[in-house]
């Protein structure tokens, strides 16, 4: 077991607690608190970084196994987040906003896969 492995994990655990919580909270604040525009945003923003990060890892730069775990697994680890979208999904059913349940689910689907797509093909055309 590493121990400067979880303390690279915990620091960016917290760096993407903190980005993740200034995120939602400036969404809500602009956006408004009707639709989770929040985690929508951290979402899709996490897979274009997600996507960024591997391509430069695999074209120009290859982190520690600490640094990566503290990207990957730490910063973006804490600032994305399936959970709150499960819930933010249950609790559109359970308001009976079927509709906006299910768009939200269609958007941060093909959003977010298309955002980890796009930062892999901008960071492979900037590199390569």
């Amino acid at each position: 077991m590493n121990f400067s492995m979880f303390f690279y994990v915990a620091a960016g655990g917290a760096i993407g607690a903190l980005g993740r919580y200034g995120v939602t909270s400036l969404a809500s604040t602009v956006l408004g608190h009707g639709f989770p525009y929040g985690t929508l945003i951290v979402n899709v923003a996490g897979s274009f970084i997600l996507g960024v990060i591997i391509e430069v890892s695999a074209l120009a730069w290859s982190p520690s196994p600490e640094i990566r775990a503290m990207l990957v697994i730490g910063i973006l680890g804490a600032f994305t987040t399936f959970s709150t979208f499960s819930l933010d999904m249950v609790t559109l059913m359970t308001r009976g906003e079927t509709a906006y349940a299910m768009i939200y689910v269609a958007v941060s689907v093909i959003f977010s896969i298309a955002a980890l797509w796009a930062g892999m093909t901008i960071t492979r055309a900037i590199i390569s």
